[in-house]
């Protein structure tokens, strides 16, 4: 029997819109997306720093809401007037730009991949911490409404204890073959699936990884200029014999796009589906399958979501639910399923990671 609940509260939260915020590099996502969010919800924008001159000299005609164009990183880091830093630069200058807005007292919100080097950052977080700055990454894939509805019906104890999270990629790649994303080893395992490995790493909290296993490969139809393999797996297994497993098959030819998603628990199974319309959300407790109506889209209301949760965290002094130092072990899990695709899908033995 189907069932429709009440709406779950995916909306992102804002304890004070009026915190100013700036963004050190203000390139392409930053303007299909952490603007936009920004802008519909209200938010304070101080200013903006890019590095392309022109973009930047159209910037505030397409955002009226942005304050100031920044001629440099160092001006915007010396605006007394921001609180909070939206650094979306590179993943190679992103542990420098970190560790400059901490320096001049911003609070940050990063971009993912956090760093590649978890190692070296996690000092720079502590000393943070010291300061009492927050510090929290951009994993705005936590506040799709389909996944942060799953998250909440996971917290509630609705399926009792998780032991299967699995994720499928119906869809079309984005953009790869001429871009940045093709030069990097991996790709879709090291910076495209890093929203599903932190996602399944929520739904398993609590648990410990012992191993982790990916692989990817190049497929028919894939043009010789994409680099990158087109399709890649990736399983994650805990002691207690808990399993998170994601597949990207390729280039997916659909005119229904999805990403579905389950989640098995000992009490129920939550099932759903996010991205290109196909947000859904549905609760089975093995008698009844109640589904939840859903409000909003990834794009761009994740994006609002990830810093709402950094500005509640500097309201409420605690640390944010995406705070970065947790997000070291996504870092972690990333790393060690590069390591994996890098020697062919071996198995790869994880030090005890607590998710």
């Amino acid at each position: 029997m189907n069932q429709q609940a009440g709406l779950l509260d995916t909306a992102p939260r804002f304890p004070d819109r009026s915190l100013p915020i700036a963004i050190l590099g203000c390139g392409r996502v930053a303007q299909d997306a952490h603007l936009p969010a920004y802008t519909a919800h209200g938010l304070s924008i101080a200013g903006v720093w890019g590095g392309n001159v022109s973009e930047m000299r159209t910037i505030r005609e397409r955002f009226p809401s942005v304050r100031t164009v920044y001629s440099s990183p160092e001006e915007l880091l010396a605006d007394p007037e921001v609180a909070v830093v939206d650094i979306a630069t590179p993943v190679a200058a992103r542990e420098k730009w970190i560790a400059a807005a901490v320096a001049a007292d911003k609070h940050v919100l990063a971009q993912k991949p956090l760093t590649l080097t978890p190692d070296t950052l996690a000092p720079l977080l502590a000393e943070a911490q010291a300061r009492g700055l927050k510090v929290a990454v951009n994993q705005n894939g936590r506040w799709a409404p389909a996944w942060r509805a799953a998250t909440l019906l996971v917290r509630s104890g609705a399926i009792g204890d998780v032991f299967a999270v699995s994720h499928l990629h119906d869809k079309q790649l984005p953009p790869i073959a001429g871009t940045p994303f093709d030069d990097l080893d991996h790709m879709l395992v090291t910076d495209y699936l890093l929203h599903w490995i932190d996602i399944s790493r929520v739904w398993l909290g609590g648990k410990t990884a012992s191993t982790i296993q990916a692989s990817d490969a190049r497929v028919p139809g894939q043009p010789e200029a994409a680099r990158n393999p087109w399709s890649a797996s990736i399983a994650i297994t805990c002691t207690d014999g808990a399993r998170a497993e994601m597949r990207v098959t390729g280039n997916v030819r659909t005119a229904t796009p999805s990403c579905p998603f389950w989640i098995h628990g000992t009490t129920g199974t939550v099932r759903g589906s996010v991205l290109f319309g196909s947000d859904r959300v549905a609760l089975d407790d093995g008698d009844t399958v109640t589904e939840f109506p859903l409000a909003g889209q990834w794009f761009v209301d994740g994006f609002a979501g990830a810093m709402g949760e950094l500005l509640c965290a500097i309201a409420e002094d605690r640390e944010p639910d995406n705070s970065a130092l947790s997000n070291l072990v996504t870092v972690r899990l990333m790393l060690a399923a590069r390591d994996s695709a890098s020697q062919g899908g071996a198995v790869v033995e994880l030090p005890e990671l607590r998710l």
